[in-house]
């Protein structure tokens, strides 16, 4: 199966993006908000089967200290063939240089990441907007 890649945001349908990220399944996005969290940021990439979006990344950077790699997604007819590892491997080369990379998954996603090369950290905090949702999937804990 041949997939196309791009790296900037001319071919984008931010409602089909908005979508993939909701079937993928991510979270609810709506297509503003998608255009503007990939808008600013720093590394992205977007992966095509013919005309139709079917994975997508991003990375948030500072070109020196942190990137943070998120809203890694691939279609679920297109997921298991590689497609989301090589959609990390970009971002993570792209962001080499950084002195540190993260990425927080959704649970049960871990090893998956390992896989690729990133570690758990013991000491991560977060706010969430959305804290008692997050709580519930297993994401924050109390």
């Amino acid at each position: 199966m041949e997939f196309s890649w791009s790296f900037d945001l001319k071919k984008i349908d931010w409602a089909e993006l908005s979508e993939l990220i909701r079937i993928a399944p991510l979270t609810e996005k709506t297509p503003d908000h998608v255009k503007t969290v990939f808008s600013n940021s720093k590394f992205k990439c977007f992966v095509f089967r013919n005309s139709q979006l079917v994975g997508a990344g991003r990375a948030l950077a500072d070109g020196l200290d942190c990137s943070y790699i998120c809203d890694v997604v691939v279609h679920p007819d297109f997921q298991g063939m590689g497609l989301g590892q090589q959609i990390v491997q970009y971002l993570i080369e792209q962001s080499k240089g950084h002195k540190k990379i993260i990425l927080y998954a959704n649970p049960g996603k871990e090893v998956f990441y390992h896989k690729l090369g990133l570690k758990r950290m013991n000491t991560a905090l977060a706010l969430f907007e959305n804290e008692a949702e997050m709580i519930r999937k297993g994401v924050l804990s109390n």
